[in-house]
């Protein structure tokens, strides 16, 4: 089994395809090995060393996906989105200390001007369409370092940073060895039960853990092939999905319902490509929609639960059984309960800890967030998710919601997870989330943010008083908002901290 990036592209045929894209040929397997050798190359002549980091700001695409496999063999990787502004870059960029930015030749962005003014070096990915998918040279734009000696990582060297997604606190940087990304690349594939006849149509991020490794780096670790859409598009997912012939794809749940919303009208191209299965995870999937996707494609709906500390996939259903509701059973790590004060294990509903070889060694120069989120029990190190979840008997893992995310109403505690699958139980909603809004007396009040059904109508009163007549009354939404849209982060999930900011709710009369 590879426990490196580098290990998990040998052994596959030279002449199978990996890497493709819209209106572009196939980069294959030996032709991404060559490539994966010459980023390695152009990398050393220009002073970049394994343990050197090397930001990498191109948008969604092969050569996005062939950038973060190629550099993360031969340097530390750590994508970033391609919307930030130039100070979020000169931020993200001086806080993982990188030696240099990857960037499209031509990009002239806010990027670039991050860079400039804090002196890295710059280094441009020039393409030929007429070359295949995600091939790319590293050319040095203006003044390089001296070369390095040709030596490789380790698997103890880190392979890929991420920040977490900072709410209310600085964002952590997350460091992921080479041993890490290799074991959760291995742990999807196994759970998914990958094979080389595979292709995944991806519409994820990549600058985002899910799409990293569960669509591109899980793939690549069984010879299996990659179809990099240009981020997503539901108005154009039909047609990638008539163009790719994928077997599966992976998306964030919000995705899966706006892809709903043109199946009908598309029910040709469902019926002219089968999938073997469709795979959701990084937010909650609501049963309802897992069961509307499986009446669409009748393709079982594979729910994952990931996140960044664990290079992505924690638990999965299993292809024999799905349960709607439910995020899986444990996928690779160990997955377990603790008290959520105390440094212990428990039985029955509290925080889930994971523990396993794809699990961070820790955040990076941050002692009190290590000291918080891990902790050592039954000879192990266990990290805090920061879910509150409980296994049921048959080992299905059930969350209730982000720990600090659940509404304490005047000391009752609310899970935002149940408000929203009753609510979507309503004929005409189509999407919400329930967030807490602020209250003078009890602190935190219910609310609920909702997107209706296409050609539907309701108001905020039809909406409170059918969640009245199937839930008690303090879990009840006082404030309905009724939305075209939701507002989103980048990478699709809905999120429930700062909404009712955004939506300008403050304490009600």
């Amino acid at each position: 089994m590879a426990t490196n990036v580098k290990a998990l592209l040998e052994g596959h045929d030279a002449d199978s395809l990996a890497i493709g894209a819209p209106g572009r040929g196939w980069l294959t397997y030996g032709g991404l090995r060559d490539l994966s050798a010459e980023v390695r190359a152009s990398l050393r002549d220009v002073g970049i060393g394994p343990s050197d980091r090397v930001a990498i700001v191109l948008a969604n695409g092969p050569e996005m996906a062939s950038a973060f496999v190629t550099i993360a063999q031969a340097a530390t990787t750590a994508p970033l989105n391609p919307s930030y502004r130039e100070d979020e870059y000169r931020f993200y960029i001086e806080d993982l200390g990188a030696k240099a930015v990857v960037l499209a030749g031509g990009y002239d962005g806010p990027a670039l001007a991050a860079a400039q003014s804090l002196g890295l070096m710059v280094l441009r990915t020039v393409v030929d369409p007429d070359q295949p998918a995600g091939t790319f040279k590293l050319v040095a734009d203006g003044a390089a370092g001296s070369a390095v000696p040709a030596s490789d990582p380790t698997d103890d060297d880190v392979a890929l940073i991420l920040h977490t997604s900072g709410t209310t606190s600085r964002p952590k940087i997350v460091p992921l060895l080479q041993s890490n990304v290799a074991a959760s690349a291995h742990n999807i594939a196994a759970s998914l039960n990958l094979t080389a006849a595979d292709r995944c149509l991806n519409v994820m991020p990549l600058f985002h853990i899910h799409g990293l490794v569960a669509a591109v780096s899980a793939s690549l670790s069984v010879g299996a092939s990659i179809w990099c859409a240009p981020g997503f598009d539901a108005l154009r997912f039909f047609g990638w999905m008539k163009d790719a012939q994928p077997t599966w794809y992976t998306a964030v749940p919000t995705m899966h319902q706006a892809i709903l919303t043109r199946a009908k009208r598309n029910q040709d191209v469902i019926d002219a490509v089968p999938l073997r299965f469709l795979r959701s995870s990084s937010a909650s999937l609501p049963a309802q929609v897992m069961e509307a996707l499986q009446e669409t494609f009748k393709a079982p709906v594979i729910e994952a639960y990931g996140m960044t500390e664990a290079a992505h996939q924690m638990c999965c259903n299993p292809f024999d059984r799905q349960k709607p509701g439910a995020v899986g059973v444990a996928a690779g790590p160990e997955v377990r309960i603790a008290h959520e004060a105390e440094n212990q294990l428990i039985d029955g509903t509290g925080e889930v800890v994971i523990s396993g070889p794809n699990v961070t060694p820790g955040y990076e120069s941050n002692p009190e967030a290590n000291a918080k989120n891990f902790f050592e029990a039954g000879g192990q190190r266990w990290f805090r998710t920061g879910d509150q979840g409980a296994f049921d008997a048959d080992g299905f893992l059930h969350l209730t919601g982000r720990l600090k995310e659940i509404i304490n109403r005047g000391g009752e505690k609310v899970s935002p997870l149940e408000v929203d699958g009753v609510l979507l139980d309503h004929p005409a909603i189509a999407q919400v989330v329930t967030f807490a809004v602020p209250h003078p007396k009890l602190g935190e009040e219910v609310a609920a943010a909702v997107v209706l059904a296409e050609g539907s109508e309701a108001s905020e009163r039809d909406i409170r008083e059918f969640a009245a007549s199937r839930m008690a009354d303090f879990k009840v939404p006082r404030k309905v908002v009724i939305l075209d849209d939701i507002p989103k982060g980048a990478t699709g999930k809905m999120q429930r901290i700062g909404l009712a900011e955004k939506l300008g709710l403050g304490e009600p009369a």
